[in-house]
């Protein structure tokens, strides 16, 4: 774990890792959008950390028996005694040339082996995404990587496993989770350090200081490298002056050993700088071309990783769907990001104020923890239904301000009113899950329930309510034949595209992709939207006669 992270830093990267490995529902996404548009506390870590951050506190250091965080568990034999089968990589993490086609990756049993067990493995997009850069697996842990011909930074992402079957009886082993590189061989590559420092414990005696070769792995290189003393002292506290580091054709790891010298002190926070220098055959250094190694008690260790663990806990709690107070609610309605405004940005407190009035009148709205969440559903129903009546009958009356017809003013300005927070809803589910189920199945629902629901409900109360008056109810159907043809035409031609995404060798995927056709099927999926709401309006207004209708 790197120092330059704070633990609250650290806290929430462990969160957000957590949020986004964890299946959330279309209301989750939903209330997050709403959160979002409102400038209320969302569900979601909102301090703002680039790749590199991610990078540095890798999924590996979030493991349990990752070495960063192992002095937080006790040092116990995992299959205790040959009780249970134990399963992990052997190996934390692998490199593969871009033009090597395949990368293996390397699965070993302990412990119990006399019973069969089944475990699976996933991947999980890092700076390399699955489609651009590597085929995700089912089965078989053997990745297919792609060669884009393109000269790009090195590339990691990872591959996870999990049991599936003799749960009780197998168990996974400290490493879970495999990290796999892709490498550039075009270059003689950049040489640094993975992280600009390190914490280690005096009870080590051996420090490996990872040296990374990235940008390149062609050719035998070399780097030297010298310890400098800041509070530790070389020969009292650790032995190490310098040497010299080879890098053959295709390596890209290498490891500075340095001994740690006991001091038995209570306490200890002893520091001292490793720096590379001239390095030869083309290779060059990179930003992190120092790194500072610090010396801590066990107990330090454990302590730092126990703070961070209980820290992510409770941001975790905090951030899931509220089981609140009304004086909570009040609370969170009046202040901006629910008063966490130390990660409020200038539009949540534009949002904030635009929203406020609905926010605080919300808050009026039992709580629910009342008769397991009933009330909380009738009186929020309820309120829908009214505040639905009232924006339909203001919407009608600003068209016939503006001269727009009912059905054009319902198409248009009620449509993107009801559908804009299931719009950003999809958004962060496209972001955070693995596949495009949760996005699409936000879209479609919200369909389906304006549709079936919204049409439905109130024209089966208006047929009872005319049969017991004895009359007849009927509703014209206008312009809803045309427009109807002209959505299904336009929702064939979307369904055809994302089978053809799917199809695609180039893309493979319902969502994403390269660039390129991101950007020209979102204009494809734009140009439909315009297509039906310009078709319909001119329909609407006498312009197209089909006699059909």
């Amino acid at each position: 774990m790197d120092p330059a992270l704070t633990p609250d830093m650290v806290a929430d990267i462990l969160t957000r890792r957590f949020m986004e490995a964890t299946p959330h529902s279309r209301s989750w996404y939903r209330s997050n959008a709403i959160r979002s548009l409102t400038g209320a506390k969302k569900h979601i870590s909102q301090t703002a950390f680039d790749l590199e951050d991610m990078k540095r506190l890798s999924v590996c250091d979030l493991e349990e028996g990752h070495p960063t965080l192992r002095a937080s568990k006790s040092e116990t034999d995992p299959s205790h005694g040959g009780k249970l089968a134990v399963v992990e990589f052997t190996s934390a993490a692998v490199a593969v040339l871009e033009n090597q086609g395949t990368v293996r990756l390397g699965i070993k049993r302990t412990g119990r082996l006399n019973i069969p067990v089944a475990v699976k493995a996933t991947t999980i997009n890092g700076t390399a995404t699955s489609v651009n850069d590597y085929k995700p697996f089912d089965d078989h842990i053997q990745i297919e990587i792609i060669d884009d011909n393109i000269w790009e930074p090195d590339e990691f992402f990872f591959v996870k496993l999990k049991v599936v079957s003799n749960t009780e009886a197998c168990v996974l082993g400290s490493i879970s989770i495999c990290e796999v590189t892709i490498i550039n061989d075009d270059e003689p590559g950049v040489l640094e350090f993975c992280k600009p420092s390190f914490l280690t414990k005096e009870t080590d005696d051996t420090m490996m200081i990872p040296v990374v070769r990235k940008n390149g792995a062609d050719g035998r290189v070399t780097v030297k490298w010298v310890t400098k003393d800041i509070t530790a002292v070389e020969g009292r506290d650790y032995l190490g002056k310098g040497g010299v580091l080879t890098f053959d054709d295709q390596e890209i790891n290498k490891n500075i050993v340095v001994r740690c010298i006991p001091s038995h002190k209570a306490e200890r926070d002893d520091s001292f700088q490793v720096e590379l220098k001239d390095p030869t055959g083309g290779a060059i250094l990179g930003k992190i071309h120092k790194t500072i190694v610090t010396i801590v008690t066990d107990e330090e260790f454990s302590g730092l990783v126990s703070r961070i663990v209980n820290m992510s806990k409770a941001t975790q709690e905090a951030l899931e769907l509220p089981s609140t107070t009304f004086s909570q609610q009040f609370v969170e309605a009046m202040n901006v990001n629910g008063g966490d405004l130390e990660n409020a940005t200038f539009m949540s407190y534009v949002l904030h104020f635009l929203s406020f009035f609905w926010k605080f009148s919300f808050a009026f709205i039992p709580p629910t923890h009342i008769c397991g969440g009933w009330v909380t559903f009738i009186v929020s129903l309820s309120v829908i239904g009214l505040l639905t009546a009232v924006i339909g009958d203001l919407a009608s009356i600003f068209g016939c301000l503006i001269g727009l017809e009912d059905s054009i003013t319902a198409i248009t300005l009620v449509a993107m009113g009801t559908s804009m927070p299931d719009t950003f809803a999809s958004k962060t589910a496209a972001i955070m899950e693995k596949t495009a189920d949760s996005s699409i199945g936000n879209v479609n629902g919200s369909n389906s329930v304006n549709v079936f629901l919204g049409l439905g409900l109130p024209w089966m109360l208006a047929s009872v309510y005319h049969y017991l008056q004895g009359g007849v109810f009927r509703v014209k159907a206008g312009t809803l034949g045309f427009s109807v043809m002209i959505y299904s035409i336009v929702a064939v031609i979307a369904i055809i595209i994302l089978i053809c995404r799917r199809t695609s060798s180039a893309v493979g995927a319902e969502l994403g992709g390269p660039k390129c056709i991101k950007i020209v099927c979102s204009i494809v999926f734009l140009l439909l939207w315009v297509v039906y709401i310009l078709l319909s309006a001119l329909q609407v207004k006498g312009y197209i006669k089909t006699g059909l209708f």
